[in-house]
């Protein structure tokens, strides 16, 4: 890496670390056309540390056999990236036709969704993002109120891009379950796991299952830290302390209400939880995103998903805490 590139990375650690330090992030928002049955243009949003570049649309060449959802491949400054038509997935017509590629890397692939126009990006506190599950927005894990706590706030919806690839590419985003050895946490310990999305959940499950390792999962870092509260207060009413419950904090870093950042902090800053390890398990894949996430006090991270990364990864965690 060139000492400029170098330069940019290391602003780029510091912008996340302080954003992160503010319970606060940045999203890219974004239309696709109108929905079904009415002239509105609902505002979607990503994340954008998951956004690698923004481009004018680029020549795409079909690919035979491809994904109903699949426009074809792009050939983007010399590689060829798969563009999927988000608007088609999401079920909406885009009246001025799809101008924008979005390029994004997740969890170590690095693929382009075609959107109508990209509008603008703000930057939000964790708080004023709510979870979607359960409001019938199956592609979406949360609701962000743009404008805080303003009456009339403007809604965007925070898609879920782990769902999305699931959906467009089932055969490649299957969960990794071969998991050579079991993993044994302390007696009578189990792994708290925090994510918000249904299929990372499940994901994330499966292969702990695979492991044998027991776990309590929750769907964002507020329910985990009120979870890990609660087992600390029974703890302590036990004659115990929190370790003699809890072995290890797995969480993701995009969550409603609360982030894996200040779930991390929360933990880190607190003596009754002294020992307990927390470990981030993110799809924001890259040398920058470990950087940052060293920088917020994690024990360490793994990208999403494969269980015996994860496995390794947890193990020798745990061997630090003996």
């Amino acid at each position: 890496m060139n000492t400029a590139s170098s330069k940019s990375s290391m602003r780029d650690i510091d912008e996340r670390t302080n954003l992160a330090g503010n319970s606060m992030f940045e999203l890219l928002l974004f239309r696709l056309g109108e929905a079904p049955g009415t002239d509105k243009r609902e505002l979607f949003g990503i994340n954008v540390f998951k956004v690698r570049e923004i481009l004018v649309m680029p020549e795409i060449t079909a690919m035979v056999n491809s994904p109903p959802s699949v426009m074809g491949v792009a050939n983007i400054r010399g590689q060829m990236i798969t563009v999927i038509n988000l608007p088609q997935l999401v079920g909406t017509t885009p009246s001025k036709g799809l101008g924008i590629l979005l390029v994004t890397e997740f969890a170590r692939t690095t693929q382009a969704f075609a959107v109508e126009e990209v509008n603008e990006i703000v930057r939000l506190e964790w708080k004023h993002v709510l979870s979607a599950e359960g409001r019938g927005g199956g592609l979406v894990t949360s609701i962000a109120r743009l404008d805080g706590a303003a009456e009339n706030t403007r809604l965007a919806q925070v898609l879920d891009v782990e769902q999305i690839l699931r959906d467009v590419f089932p055969e490649q985003h299957k969960v990794d379950v071969d998991v050579s050895s079991k993993l044994h946490v302390p007696p009578g310990t189990v792994v708290l796991a925090a994510d918000d999305s249904a299929v990372a959940r499940m994901m994330i499950e499966q292969g702990l299952k695979a492991m044998g390792v027991p776990y309590i999962m929750t769907k964002s870092g507020q329910e985990a830290w009120d979870r890990l509260k609660a087992m600390a207060s029974e703890a302590e009413a036990n004659g115990q302390t929190i370790k003699d419950k809890v072995a290890l904090v797995l969480t993701d870093l995009e969550m409603p209400e609360m982030d894996g950042f200040t779930l991390t902090r929360n933990i880190k800053q607190d003596a009754r939880y002294s020992g307990i390890p927390v470990v981030i398990h993110s799809s924001l894949t890259g040398s920058t995103n470990e950087d940052h996430v060293k920088k917020v006090g994690a024990d360490a991270y793994v990208a999403k998903f494969v269980a015996e990364e994860l496995a390794d990864t947890i193990r020798k965690v745990l061997t630090r805490q003996v």
